[in-house]
């Protein structure tokens, strides 16, 4: 009898039928030799069937065929992939195969993709399954999966949770999309001069489309105000540094009101009224009242995962989420670095133990083999398994990505840009091997006749894991918040650090001279591809309702696989417009009256709240914590009640004065000119 190892993709079942020795000639769609038959999918082979298949009246959107809820659900093979298709299904009901190992990409879309084929393949029940779940595509974890592969029931849940993902999106986008393109469309592409208008929903991408939407109307309500600060520049050993003026008690200022908090001014003549006072008593010394010197103690951050990957890529390389999960499977196929699709930024405790081989194989690589090595030779690696950067309890499918130490040959052959993408995962992953960085703080209070002046010094003393991390030194967020509060961050030299070291209180310090800053306050800032992607992770945060955040803990909006996608989708559809040079998100005028047509109507639809539970709900499910029958009454019901209450409802006219507000903010496209004849515009 044999054995047939069924992948998700060709490149992966190449590389199983290389570890394995199945070394026969290539067949069509599959190779065999021995004992053993290895083939693949080409992604998803199977797809939900489309309501027309039900019943022909369906083809046609009518408010009268609403809610549709079919049962059982139908399913039909992808017509582009039909052949390969058949060459699985021949294979799965081979009377010579008696095992099939499931090696699909291990997580819950890669479950649902052979779920759907076996179902559909009609694969009899006494065949033997077994799941194969790698972390990845190295030689001997390909080897320990398959000798550690579970029978397939031990991951029913996770099948569950994928089918009940897939019926969501399904009832969701078709109910509820039909009924808002019934009441809304004609209003729509009339406001817009366009033939026709489909309004498009969907449970993540309506969520994530509100989310943009509610950030756009922030900015345009945001009022800003300018602001007028003082600072002086002080002189100590011949080491300079800035502080900044405050209103304090004694200050002429004091209660004055027209200041900006009590560190600015709103007007400018009175700031430069000010500044004339302050500079007519130069040359002069200031009172050194406050020299408080304390350790800041700042620790390697946690492991990568796939949204912190994006948003890194997004910031350093301005590039879309989905690019990057494409250089990152690009990366994991060559062998270089474990499953990209993970949430966990921390290790398991049994890679914890095995974290020597992925140290040795990297220190072969050029930019970062002197870092492994040094962490090697010290055995700083071997209290990893006791640190934060491992924890079992934050794992559900896979740890955090990390290099894997080998595959080495590929990186010869990557691009510029996948080769920076594998440093920054292998800096992060070697970062936490190395001790904090500490730097020295001192906070300083000066006096100058009756006005207080206020200076942060800080100073790196130790460089730590910030010598591997290759980050440039910068202000970080919360030294920019101080300095908004009126306190001068100075990024100090170690000379400025011991000549402050030798005042004492009391001392006179110079001070050379005074200047004006003009500041203003910001607005909320728009979302960029890749902070989407982190408030898509983390929508619990943008929770109001303290209970519901801490029920949906851990709970975002999509998962690692589906959140680049569903951002695509967007600006596909025309509801998001993705500055390709900044990654900067804004929502287009159509997008932005879709979420007023939303408001109107499923207004759930568009808070992070519901998409979160959710998808909370899901994992409760893949976790055996919910029943599939409790979740999927739950669906029916939601699905059932806000079709109802939207197909009773119309207010177009609403959409009109949305239309005519947001009118100032989206300029006319340009007609476009007819191409001539011949070739030229």
């Amino acid at each position: 009898m044999k054995r047939l190892f069924i992948a998700e993709k060709p490149s992966v079942a190449l590389e199983f039928a290389r570890v394995l020795g199945v070394s026969g000639r290539r067949q069509d769609g599959y190779l065999e030799s021995g004992d053993s038959i290895v083939t693949w999918c080409v992604g998803h082979l199977i797809t939900m069937s489309y309501p027309e298949v039900y019943d022909e009246r369906y083809k046609k959107w009518s408010l009268d065929t609403l809610p549709f809820l079919p049962e059982p659900f139908r399913y039909e093979v992808i017509p582009e992939v039909k052949k390969q298709f058949e060459i699985v299904k021949r294979l799965l009901t081979r009377a010579d195969v008696d095992t099939i190992y499931i090696c699909t990409d291990s997580g819950r879309e890669g479950e649902y993709i052979y779920r759907l084929v076996d179902q559909m393949a009609g694969v009899p029940a006494e065949k033997t399954r077994k799941r194969v779940w790698i972390d990845s595509q190295t030689e001997d974890e390909i080897r320990r999966g398959v000798a550690e592969a579970k029978d397939w029931s031990a991951y029913q849940n996770l099948s569950a949770a994928a089918y009940l993902r897939a019926k969501e999106d399904y009832l969701m986008g078709i109910n509820f999309s039909r009924v808002l393109t019934l009441r809304y469309g004609s209003a729509l592409a009339s406001l817009l001069k366009q033939r026709y208008i489909v309004v498009s929903v969907g449970r993540v991408m309506t969520c994530v489309l509100g989310m943009v939407v509610k950030r756009e109307m922030e900015i345009r309500a945001f009022q800003k105000t300018v602001f007028y600060r003082i600072f002086a520049k002080f002189e100590v050993a011949g080491q300079r540094f800035f502080g900044e003026w405050r209103a304090e008690k004694g200050s002429a200022y004091e209660g004055f009101s027209r200041l900006y908090k009590n560190n600015g001014f709103l007007k400018r003549e009175d700031a430069e009224g000010f500044l004339r006072q302050l500079s007519a008593a130069l040359p002069g010394t200031a009172e050194l009242l406050k020299n408080e010197k304390k350790k800041e103690v700042k620790r390697p951050p946690l492991l990568y995962n796939l949204a912190e990957l994006q948003n890194d890529c997004a910031r350093r390389f301005k590039i879309s989420p989905d690019q990057t999960l494409k250089v990152a499977q690009e990366l994991y196929e060559k062998k270089l670095i474990t499953y990209p699709r993970t949430d966990a930024r921390v290790l398991s405790s049994a890679v914890a133990k095995e974290i020597q081989k992925n140290l040795s194989g990297l220190t072969r690589v050029q930019a970062v083999g002197g870092f492994a090595q040094e962490v090697l030779t010290n055995g700083s690696y071997k209290g990893i398994a006791k640190s934060r950067y491992t924890d079992d309890k934050q794992i559900t499918d896979h740890y955090a990505l990390i290099p894997t130490g080998q595959g080495l040959g590929a990186l010869s052959g990557l691009s510029p840009l996948s080769a920076q993408i594998y440093e920054m995962i292998a800096r992060r992953f070697l970062a936490v091997f190395y001790p904090p960085a500490v730097y020295e703080k001192r906070s300083l209070e000066l006096l100058f006749g009756r006005e207080h002046f206020f200076a942060g010094v800080r100073s790196l003393v130790e460089e730590g894991w910030l010598k591997v991390s290759g980050e440039k030194k910068q202000k970080d967020k919360e030294e920019k918040e101080k300095e908004e509060e009126g306190e001068a961050e100075n990024s100090g030299s170690k000379a400025l650090a011991e000549a402050l070291a030798a005042c004492k209180k009391g001392e006179r310090i110079a001070a050379e001279q005074f200047e004006l800053r003009e500041g203003e306050t910001s607005p909320p800032k728009r979302y960029t591809s890749g902070s989407m992607i982190l408030a898509m992770e983390n929508a619990g945060q943008l929770i109001e309702d303290e209970e519901l955040r801490s029920q949906i803990k851990g709970s975002g909006i999509g998962t690692s696989a589906t959140r680049a996608e569903i951002l695509k989708k967007l600006v596909g559809n025309r509801y998001l417009a993705l500055n390709g040079k900044t990654q900067i998100i804004t929502p287009t005028q159509l997008g932005e009256l879709i979420a007023v047509t939303v408001n109107l109507s499923m207004q759930p639809l568009l808070r992070p709240e519901l998409t979160a539970s959710w998808e909370k709900g899901l994992t409760m499910v893949q976790q055996g914590e919910i029943t599939e029958e409790a979740y999927m009454e739950k669906l029916r019901d939601f699905v059932v009640r806000r079709t109802e209450q939207a197909a009773a409802q119309s207010a177009s006219y609403r959409l009109r004065e949305a239309f005519e507000a947001s009118k100032p903010y989206y300029p006319a496209e340009k007609p476009r000119v007819p191409r001539r004849k011949g070739g030229s515009k």
